[in-house]
């Protein structure tokens, strides 16, 4: 018996997750560095659409990836799309462009408002403007099994011809049964010689229940690539088609590479992640356990190597700050043998990017208790201006936070909250330290007070004030 041909896995779980649930810019990071884990051979990530924010979610993720490919869509219509993805994406170990067009004549015309002769020639151009940048770039037939036969092979052999070296066919309704699925794809294979050079992949909804066993008759009728999610989403599950690969794939002589032995826990991590019912406001639900914490610095490390650490943590510093960063780094690391990154991140909390206080004289009544629900009181300055905010929530802290975002008007994702003792003994003086996200970028403050929800207001409005520092320079 020959080889068993290798299935590959592109996951699309961040695009299926996407859609249905709100995930913070940091889960997005953890859910691609869980799939990446798993061994699949592709991530798959969203089109850029905000472009500051998912430009910056792209990088981060490209440097979380350590052994998928990376693959991003560009935009079919927008001149600047291909350049700013591929700015984007190309510090990825691999990385790939996705060209997607929706081939059916309903979709093309509601959805790309083109004529077939023009979409041909947008793909085509594409394609060609992808393949200048980087040899792996892929064509994604939305809604191919809807659309016209002898069209779909036109833009198939389109696509090849201007370099895609990857074809994917969607069946997007999700009403193929398997052995319609088999003749679709075989009829492609007996028209089209110029598959036989490409990496075939195949994905598809499940409306009727039948994305799995559709999935496995595309194995059957040749296909070499399989989209699927590890989020309970309307697609292939990526669970089960790694097990019926393992179980049945002699029979195929087929198989993948997708470690089974970690795919219930991990994906069990990722339902945690995805799950829309969680309480997302309260301030200790995230930390840093999605970063390597166990990763050191020492005196042998160099400036280079301080920054990128920064950069794994999220950090965009300016050229000021890193030099800030590194002297204090070099300080410190005289005193004691290794730094770890949280201690690079309390580094970064207290060095960077200190400004004057837009908000401050805070003023804070706080009441809670083991049989009352937590309410905050907050005043504070705006510059010249008094505001004031009450709000409760799930413990002083995430009250005292609450009241800070009803007296600002301001809601800002929490990324991570800190606490530790400075010194000790009952008076102990405790330090927090804040991350705040804003349009994808990440802003600390840091506070130190012997009242723990001192503290935390004290760096929670740190970083504020650093936010709000950018905005009225611009």
């Amino acid at each position: 018996m020959s080889q068993p041909k290798e299935i590959r896995i592109c996951d699309c779980t961040l695009q299926d997750a996407a859609s249905h649930v709100e995930l913070s810019f940091r889960e997005k990071i953890e859910l691609c560095r869980l799939i990446d884990k798993l061994g699949v051979d592709t991530v798959e990530l969203c089109e850029i659409r905000q472009k500051k924010i998912d430009r910056l979610l792209i990088k981060s993720i490209c440097s979380s990836v350590q052994r998928a490919v990376v693959a991003v869509p560009v935009n079919l219509t927008d001149e600047e799309s291909v350049q700013m993805t591929w700015e984007a994406l190309r510090e990825a170990r691999k990385a790939r462009l996705q060209v997607v067009a929706p081939v059916s004549s309903v979709q093309m015309e509601y959805l790309m408002h083109l004529k077939p002769a023009g979409l041909c020639s947008a793909v085509e151009k594409r394609i060609r403007e992808c393949r200048a940048l980087t040899e792996d770039v892929e064509f994604i037939a939305a809604d191919a099994t809807r659309s016209d036969p002898d069209f779909l092979r036109k833009i198939l052999a389109v696509a090849c011809a201007a370099g895609a070296v990857t074809i994917t066919l969607c069946d997007t309704a999700g009403v193929m049964t398997p052995d319609e699925t088999t003749a679709f794809l075989s009829g492609l294979y007996r028209d089209l010689p110029e598959l036989a050079g490409t990496t075939v992949g195949f994905h598809c909804s499940g409306d009727l229940n039948l994305a799995d066993a559709c999935a496995l008759a595309a194995v059957a009728a040749g296909a070499n690539m399989l989209k699927a999610t590890a989020y309970h989403g309307n697609a292939i599950s990526l669970a089960a088609i790694v097990r019926i690969l393992k179980v049945k794939g002699a029979a195929l002589n087929a198989r993948c590479t997708v470690e089974s032995e970690q795919i219930n826990r991990i994906t069990g991590q990722i339902d945690l992640i995805c799950n829309a019912d969680k309480h997302r406001s309260v301030p200790f639900s995230d930390t840093l356990s999605g970063h390597d914490t166990d990763i050191v610095l020492s005196i042998h490390d160099s400036f280079e190597t301080v920054i990128t650490a920064a950069e794994k943590l999220g950090y965009d510093l300016g050229a000021e700050d890193q030099q800030k960063i590194w002297t204090v780094f070099s300080r410190t690391v005289e005193k004691k043998e290794t730094i770890s990154l949280k201690e690079l991140d309390a580094i970064i909390a207290a060095e960077a990017m200190q400004v004057p206080p837009a908000y401050h004289s805070i003023q804070y009544v706080i009441n809670t208790g083991n049989t009352i629900g937590a309410m905050a009181h907050m005043k504070l300055m705006f510059h010249n201006q008094e505001m004031e905010g009450i709000a409760s929530g799930d413990g002083a802290i995430d009250a005292a936070f609450n009241s800070i975002e009803t007296a600002t008007g301001r809601h800002y994702e929490l990324d991570d909250f800190q606490i530790q003792s400075v010194t000790e003994g009952r008076e102990a003086m405790g330090e927090t330290i804040v991350r705040l996200r804003h349009e994808g970028k990440l802003y600390s403050g840091r506070g130190i007070s012997t009242d723990i929800v001192g503290a935390g207001i004290m760096a929670y409005l740190n970083a504020v004030n650093k936010i709000v520092y950018e905005e009225e320079e611009v």
